[in-house]
């Protein structure tokens, strides 16, 4: 039950005081992501100079997961190489399909609260909305 709370907690926080979910007007890669199954719409935008991902930012609505879930991916992947975020785009995509060791969980920080929702298959397309936006821009690079 501690969990349930601690994730509650993370994914709330997340929504009511997200980091990241404003304009970034020197962005240089732009995509919009959309899960038409339950109308989450997010405008990923990242600053990648370099091979670095320097800044990103995410505009759109969508549900608490979604919204959370990119602002948590935000919070990992500013500051890092593009293949350190690619790298922790598929430990989290491996992680909601169950198959994750403790130390890959400990690097995805407040994102590994998301690890329960491959139990809620209606969900998970929420939970990766932020993540495939963001693999699909790095695929480009």
């Amino acid at each position: 039950m501690a969990h349930n709370s601690f994730y509650n907690e993370i994914l709330t926080d997340h929504n009511l005081h997200p980091t990241h979910k404003h304009e970034l007007p020197d962005a240089n890669f732009e995509l919009e992501g959309i899960n038409p199954s339950c109308g989450d719409d997010i405008v990923l935008k990242l600053k990648v100079v370099d091979g670095i991902v320097e800044d990103g930012a995410y505009t759109g609505d969508g549900c608490a997961i979604s919204q959370a879930s990119a602002d948590m991916m935000l919070d990992l992947i500013i500051g890092k190489p593009i293949t350190e975020a690619r790298r922790l785009s598929e430990i989290f995509l491996r992680m909601i399909k169950g198959k994750i060791t403790e130390e890959e969980m400990e690097e995805l920080e407040e994102a590994s609260v998301l690890q329960d929702i491959a139990h809620m298959p209606a969900r998970v397309k929420c939970a990766v909305l932020g993540w495939h936006t963001m693999d699909e821009i790095l695929e480009k690079l």
